[in-house]
């Protein structure tokens, strides 16, 4: 029997699972396995309550722009819940679609102002708004590299996104891009950081290709259920200040 037992949320995992994204849940099992932790995964979805309380570690991928409109609706009724959950520092991964979902809104490739939930500020904008200056390029597609400007630490992925999205307040990139487009191919950031949460365009997914984040966010997890346990930092882990 593990030491440990955390509880995660899978918010909208039976809708957005986009490029085998469900793959950073398993890369989450594996590490925290080796943390002397097992997790617990429940699906949060449509009509389903979010209680803060309950989870202690979230993950929110990306879809298509059908489900991304229904769970737009739906996420709503979800956001004071959410919201609790950052600002209580809780660890939350948001990949592309979920990414764009926490933010203010989103424009859609026909061009549609699609509502976030707000609880980041960043928004995002739709590529055929910019095309003459991305020479015609309706989408960002291929291999990503960034560096996070605390560690020095590199994350590689893949990205294939229409949106461009742009960092508010107290948002910082989860790392500036070395090889790829990024956030909007423009001021060569990508993802975002805001306290625990963590949101990128990485596909891949990034947690398999990118262990540190993975046993970062466990840490995180593990710190806040069991404040007095013996959590040793691991090396290449990021540091996280406190906006």
């Amino acid at each position: 029997m593990a030491k440990y037992h955390l509880h995660l949320a899978h918010l909208y995992g039976d809708l957005l699972n986009t490029y085998g994204d469900i793959g950073n849940i398993i890369a989450l099992k594996y590490y925290a396995k080796q943390m002397d932790t097992d997790i617990q995964v429940d699906v949060v979805s449509i009509e389903d309550d979010f209680d803060p309380d309950q989870f202690d570690i979230a993950f929110f991928g990306g879809g298509q722009d059908y489900e991304q409109m229904v769970v737009s609706k739906d996420i709503q009724t979800k956001k004071d819940g959410i919201k609790k959950f950052i600002e209580d520092g809780k660890p939350m991964l948001a990949i592309c679609g979920g990414y764009q979902l926490l933010g203010k809104y989103y424009v859609g490739a026909d061009g549609e102002k699609i509502p976030g939930i707000g609880v980041l500020d960043h928004y995002t904008l739709t590529q055929s708004e910019h095309r003459s200056a991305q020479q015609n390029q309706s989408r960002f597609i291929g291999d990503v590299e960034i560096q996070n400007e605390d560690t020095g630490a590199k994350f590689h992925g893949f990205e294939n996104h229409n949106g461009r999205t742009f960092l508010g307040e107290n948002e910082r990139p989860l790392g500036h891009v070395l090889a790829g487009h990024g956030n909007n191919g423009e001021d060569g950031t990508e993802g975002a950081i805001y306290l625990h949460t963590y949101c990128s365009y990485f596909h891949g997914p990034i947690l398999t290709r990118n262990g540190e984040l993975a046993k970062q966010m466990l840490l995180e997890a593990l710190s806040i259920k069991y404040p007095d346990a013996d959590l040793t930092p691991q090396e290449g882990l990021i540091v996280q200040p406190t906006f």
